[in-house]
């Protein structure tokens, strides 16, 4: 297998990664049906950088040890289901809190950006099925003599460009539609959808296996 038929082929499988619906794609669409643009990019950006990290630990023989060491998977799994529960509470927590009547501004929020760029780093590395993924998917897209760490940081970065292109069209898809879902009333249902979702996704991660 060439570099350039790896690559071809680790992007097809990608592609179909990246469009299947999932947590990811909940928090982008949550952001900027609730918050704008701005912080949908922020948590998108979030989210790629955490496929950079997972592709490097990959290519370097990190993930291997959550696939070989039970112990190191399941401590990762249950700081990631408590940090998705945790999450998902304080989102239903907002949507039962009073928001502001129609018409008024939302306040700005300092450091917002940052906030939700974290948010999209942190659920993203503290899912050790992204790792378990990376670590089984990878190796057999590497070819023989090419160097592990440089083919690996490639493919994470395939699947990155990928993932932003996505992220970017719902963000902007969303974000026209958005000025008829903003209304006080939907915005709670979005919050408490989207925290009901992280919850339900941190038990599953939380009692699952491998």
């Amino acid at each position: 297998m060439t570099l350039g038929s790896a690559v071809a082929t680790f992007a097809v499988v990608a592609a179909v990664l990246t469009l299947t619906p999932g947590l990811d794609t909940a928090l982008v669409l949550r952001a900027v049906l609730t918050r704008g643009r701005r912080e949908a990019l922020a948590t998108a950006a979030g989210i790629v950088a955490g496929l950079l990290v997972w592709g490097a630990a990959a290519a370097v023989g990190v993930s291997a040890l959550l696939t070989a060491s039970r112990f190191a998977f399941d401590v990762l799994r249950y700081a990631g289901a408590v940090y998705l529960m945790a999450y998902g509470v304080r989102l239903v927590v907002a949507a039962l809190r009073r928001r502001p009547a129609p018409g008024d501004p939302a306040p700005a929020v300092p450091g917002a950006g940052w906030r939700a760029a974290r948010a999209g780093l942190f659920t993203n590395l503290l899912n050790p099925k992204v790792g378990a993924f990376y670590v089984a998917l990878l190796p057999q897209f590497v070819p023989a003599g090419s160097d592990p760490l440089l083919v690996g940081l490639l493919l994470a970065a395939v699947h990155g460009a990928l993932s932003t292109v996505w992220f970017l069209v719902l963000t902007f898809v969303a974000g026209a539609l958005g000025r008829w879902l903003r209304r006080p009333a939907t915005v709670r249902a979005i919050d408490g959808l989207t925290g009901a979702t992280l919850v339900g996704f941190g038990v599953r991660l939380a009692v699952a296996g491998r």
